[in-house]
């Protein structure tokens, strides 16, 4: 029986396509999803599939194809851009003596490098014991040795076999546990925003269109950002002034066409935060030539996650490799508004702040309040939002010009001395 092997970073590809030259786009992706994932491209075998083989996926002619180019390549790891059952990949591995690895758990595996928080290393390691648990079957590498019996293959191979599904149960269970309470914790913290009533914004976009860049830009934060497939697990949350006011902006996971399902399941915690958004900032790499092809896969996963009706605004980003691109809004008589932008270069940023603005239908307020002596505290804070246009000591206290956004002043409104600001306050 075939020792699986643990090297496998030297990679053939095998793209399964129907009818026709396989899509040079997809092909590409595939290409990036198994260079993200730490490997070298050995070669690439194109494999037309009118009617999928059950055994192997794909028939005898092109398999044999596959293992002369291997030999020849010198792979030690088979990637197929397609989902394989479980008795595929163990026949394909015994057949090709090389790993064997499916378009679903080549993801998998780039998702548990990129987790680097506990949440989304609990949701990584869920979604792959999802995954192996359709591959613990009879007759499984790691069996074959322990096995020893014949017709009814008797003896401790079927004990070892019903033992990991049984230890696997468990640490299934254990994880959902965990995530169950974090899950709660991150409702928790939502809440706690909703209450602030500031806006909450959410960056959703094909995976390497720049989300992380274009958050970074906004609030001034750390948050990885690279130019690869899926850099950004982890969602970070923060707090954005913009001109018209202030928002709660959350950087979210990569989509990616055929996104496996085990990840939407596990990354439902993260995911919400595209779920729960007030506005969604979908962002588009313009430069992409298929960008129209990434927006329709985008809005079928948002649609799948229950976000398809939440407003949206199409931030199209990378126009530093266009030609003759300039930063802009478009708005058109139907359908989103659309910003034109670079978040490398810092393009545009106003004109889309000015824009979330717009849909959110942000507002400011500004006068001249009243402080008695005792609302020092509220005093300091209009200070550090940058509230404050001008001062003047009284002898009970100040009299301050202020100039905030409306949401901001009605949360202040509602605690200690907020009473102050309610002359700003439209009547609702």
């Amino acid at each position: 029986m075939f020792e699986r092997s643990r090297k496998g970073e030297h990679a053939l590809l095998i793209q399964p396509h129907a009818g026709g030259p396989p899509d040079p786009d997809v092909l590409e992706e595939f290409t990036e999803l198994a260079r993200s994932a730490g490997a070298s491209i050995a070669a690439v075998v194109p494999a037309r599939i009118d009617r999928p083989t059950a055994a192997t996926l794909i028939g005898s002619g092109k398999l044999e194809e596959v293992i002369a180019a291997a030999d020849a390549s010198g792979a030690d790891l088979v990637l197929v851009n397609h989902p394989l059952s479980p008795v595929q990949e163990r026949n394909l591995e015994k057949l090709l003596q090389r790993r064997v690895v499916d378009r679903t758990g080549l993801i998998l595996d780039i998702f548990a490098q990129r987790a680097h928080s506990h949440e989304g290393k609990l949701q990584v390691e869920l979604a792959q014991l999802r995954h192996l648990a359709t591959r613990l079957v009879r007759g499984w590498t790691h069996l074959e040795r322990q096995r020893g019996g014949s017709i009814g293959l008797r003896g401790p191979g079927e004990t070892q076999l019903e033992t990991d599904r049984r230890l696997l149960q468990k640490r299934l269970e254990q994880l959902q546990k965990r995530l169950d309470k974090v899950e709660v914790q991150r409702a928790q913290m939502r809440r706690a925003r909703v209450r602030s009533e500031l806006p909450r914004v959410a960056l959703v976009g094909y995976t390497n269109a720049g989300k992380s860049t274009l958050f970074n830009t906004l609030t001034g934060a750390g948050a990885y950002a690279a130019d690869q497939l899926f850099a950004t697990l982890d969602p970070t949350v923060r707090r954005v002034d913009l001109a018209a006011g202030a928002v709660v902006l959350a950087d979210t996971v990569g989509f990616v066409r055929d996104l496996p399902h085990e990840l939407v399941a596990a990354f439902r915690s993260t995911l919400s935060e595209a779920r729960e958004a007030d506005l969604l900032l979908h962002v588009v790499d313009a430069s992409d030539p298929h960008r129209d092809e990434r927006i329709a896969q985008v809005d079928q996963v948002l649609a799948d996650i229950g976000a398809g009706e939440l407003p949206q605004l199409l931030v199209f980003n990378k126009i530093d490799r266009l030609e003759d691109a300039r930063p802009r809004i478009d708005r058109p008589a139907e359908g989103h508004p659309r910003a034109w932008i670079s978040a490398r270069d810092g393009e545009g940023m106003e004109l889309l702040a000015t824009a979330i603005g717009e849909v959110l239908e942000l507002r400011n307020v500004s006068g001249t309040i009243a402080l008695p002596s005792r609302a020092g505290r509220l005093r300091a804070r209009l200070h550090e939002l940058g509230a404050v246009r001008g001062e003047q000591a009284c002898e009970d206290g100040w009299r301050i010009q202020v100039e905030l956004a409306e949401a901001e002043a009605r949360r202040l409104a509602a605690g200690p001395e907020g009473h102050a600001l309610a002359p700003l306050l439209p009547t609702p």
